[in-house]
């Protein structure tokens, strides 16, 4: 077993150090990897592209019954991009200190879960076992920008029909004390450009109407609600940043010169909306908001997700009670 723990140790290092971080990211040296884990664990590998650079990876260990439904173990190769400068190591270097941390992009988010797949896979082998269900282990592209020519497009394709998928499970977090925490639902991720268009000029003028004036009413209602979700999750121990709306302004653009007022600003930003939230009454809201900032201020979304329905955690979900029963046997 401590081989197999030394093993699961490279084989995560080995991994991490693959920079496939946005935005100019190539997944390659992540399928040979991938290819030459399948082939350690002689199971068979499928790469479908979505696109000629966007592949999907999928390793699979047949079942007992491979005419049931199968189980899906999701993960994404992908990682958001680095300010190294904030970093105490190299951020794909891997490297691991004398307490056993291991330090790179991607350690939580979400290579170290693949690899779990993997390592789990490995030592039942090695114990003979084989489930009754077939296991695909998936590897796909562009999570951290939504999935687009990912997940999203692998599900309308004869392949991923073909899969059978009955169950899946995703990425989660880590459980440093011993408490396993499952997410049986999803909060609806919107992301919104609120464009703020206004009188261009001389930065030496008070110009009414100025995109930059529309631009703070805009931050200070985002503002004003990420306050008040704050509030909720510090005053009630008993909620999780799951049960709250998140607003994060990510991205700010405008501006050609620092004397010249300019005629637009653009502010990105990054919402998950609880499950609780109404997602009309929101979108009324937003509109409001730019109503209120003035004339030619407008929405764009890059991403707006709907509510998709939580996983039944009841006797009418098999996948569910054989999931409790193995967490209540250990």
């Amino acid at each position: 077993m401590e081989n197999l723990d030394q093993l699961a140790i490279k084989n995560f290092r080995e991994y991490l150090q693959i920079p496939s971080v946005h935005p100019d990211i190539s997944y390659d040296d992540c399928v040979t990897f991938i290819k030459k884990q399948a082939e350690s664990l002689d199971l068979p590998v499928q790469v479908h592209h979505l696109s000629p650079i966007k592949p999907v990876v999928i390793v699979t260990w047949i079942g007992k019954e491979p005419e049931l439904p199968s189980i899906m173990l999701n993960g994404h190769m992908d990682v958001v991009p680095v300010f190294e400068n904030e970093w105490t190591h190299d951020p794909f270097g891997a490297e691991i200190d004398e307490h056993g941390n291991i330090f790179a992009r991607g350690a939580q988010d979400m290579k170290s879960v693949s690899i779990q797949y993997l390592e789990a896979i490995r030592r039942l082998k090695k114990e003979n076992v084989t489930l009754r269900r077939t296991i695909h282990v998936s590897f796909v592209p562009d999570e951290e920008i939504s999935g687009g020519l990912g997940m999203e497009a692998f599900t309308k394709t004869k392949e991923f029909k073909e899969l059978n998928v009955g169950f899946a499970l995703d990425e989660g977090t880590a459980a440093p004390d011993g408490v396993f925490s499952l997410y049986y639902g999803e909060r609806a991720r919107w992301v919104t450009r609120i464009h703020c268009q206004g009188q261009p000029g001389h930065g030496s003028l008070l110009l009414d109407n100025t995109a930059g004036a529309k631009a703070r009413v805009i931050l200070d209602k985002f503002y004003e609600l990420r306050e008040q979700e704050k509030k909720k999750l510090d005053d009630d121990p008993n909620l999780t940043t799951g049960d709250v709306t998140s607003v994060n302004l990510t991205i700010i653009e405008g501006g050609v010169q620092n004397n010249v007022i300019p005629p637009e600003f653009t502010l990105t930003f990054d919402c998950r909306i609880a499950r609780t939230v109404d997602l009309k009454e929101f979108e009324k809201t937003l509109n409001k908001w730019c109503e209120e900032a003035g004339e030619d201020v407008w929405i764009e979304y890059e991403q707006k997700d709907s509510h998709t329905p939580a996983t039944n955690l009841d006797e009418t979900n098999q996948f569910w009670i054989a999931f409790k029963k193995a967490f209540d046997n250990m």
